[in-house]
């Protein structure tokens, strides 16, 4: 039973969980960013990157995470984010 438990966790509630979620921050990030992204550095913002991934680290520690696990994942979830946003940015060229 613990077993069935796992899968199900694993194959549908997770997904949904983090799909919904990322789904939310990525329409809120794209609705938002650009009324204080100016130009590429803005939309980059490599020390915001930074500082995002050292609050996951902590938050992953807090919660008895691998934190290199957690980072490895923000870090792929914030490249998407950025070259999703790098493309709406390059598209309207600056313009919102």
């Amino acid at each position: 039973k613990l077993s069935a438990l796992y899968l199900n966790i694993l194959s549908k509630v997770l997904p949904e969980e983090i799909g919904s979620c990322l789904a939310f921050d990525l329409g809120l990030v794209l609705e938002v960013s650009f009324t204080f992204k100016k130009n590429e550095n803005g939309v980059k913002a490599p020390d915001r990157v930074e500082a995002v991934i050292q609050k996951a680290r902590e938050r992953a520690l807090e919660y008895d995470a691998d934190p290199d696990m957690i980072e490895t994942l923000y870090r792929e979830m914030i490249s998407s984010f950025i070259n999703l946003e790098m493309d709406k940015f390059k598209k309207t060229q600056g313009k919102f």
